[in-house]
C-alpha cells in the first residue's frame, strides 16, 4: 500500500515543515524528490485514507478563536444518525467513539473549534437541535504540550 518513500514522507514531514516561498518544493528536496512528486504522493495518501489530514495546527485561542472537548451519550441505535450529523458541522474535528469508562457513559468525543469564544456555545446549541440530544463541552483549564510523532513501518 506504501513505499519506502510514502514512509519517508510521512515521518520527515510530521514537524518542522518548512515556512517558505515555496515549502512543498523545499520539503521536496530535502527527501530528494521534486515537489510535483510529492504534492501527487501526498494527495494519494490522503485519498486512500492512509493520512487523514495534511496541514498545520494552529493556536487557535492566539488568533482569537476557542476550542474545547466535547461529549455526548449517544444510543447505539441512533449512533450512525447522529455520527453524520455531527460531522457535518464545519467546527466539528476528531470525533471519535470511547467505550464508557468507570463513571462515564459518554460514547461520542469530538473537538469543537470556532473562530470567536461565543461560537462555541452556539455551535453546542446547533449541535444539540439537529441531533436531539445534550451536547457537553468541556473546556480546557491547563494547556500541555504533547508531541507525537509516528514512526512508519513497514
Amino acid at each position: 500500500m506504501i513505499d519506502a518513500l510514502d514512509r519517508a514522507i510521512i515521518d520527515r514531514l510530521q514537524g518542522d515543515f518548512p515556512i517558505c516561498e515555496q515549502p512543498y518544493a523545499e520539503a521536496a528536496a530535502a527527501l530528494g524528490i521534486g515537489e510535483d512528486e510529492l504534492i501527487t504522493r501526498l494527495q494519494r495518501l490522503l485519498d486512500t485514507r492512509v493520512l487523514t489530514r495534511f496541514g498545520p495546527m494552529f493556536q487557535v485561542e492566539r488568533m482569537g478563536g476557542a476550542f474545547v472537548l466535547a461529549a455526548m451519550r449517544v444510543p447505539e441505535a441512533e449512533w450512525e444518525r447522529v455520527v453524520e450529523v455531527v460531522n457535518a458541522f464545519p467546527e466539528v474535528a476528531h470525533n471519535y467513539r470511547r467505550e464508557s469508562a468507570q463513571n462515564c457513559d459518554f460514547n461520542m468525543w469530538f473537538v469543537l473549534a470556532t473562530e470567536t469564544p461565543e461560537g462555541i456555545g452556539a455551535a453546542v446549541r446547533r449541535i444539540e437541535a439537529a441531533s436531539g440530544l445534550p451536547v457537553f463541552p468541556f473546556p480546557k483549564l491547563k494547556e500541555y504540550f504533547v508531541e507525537m510523532k509516528l514512526a512508519v513501518r513497514a
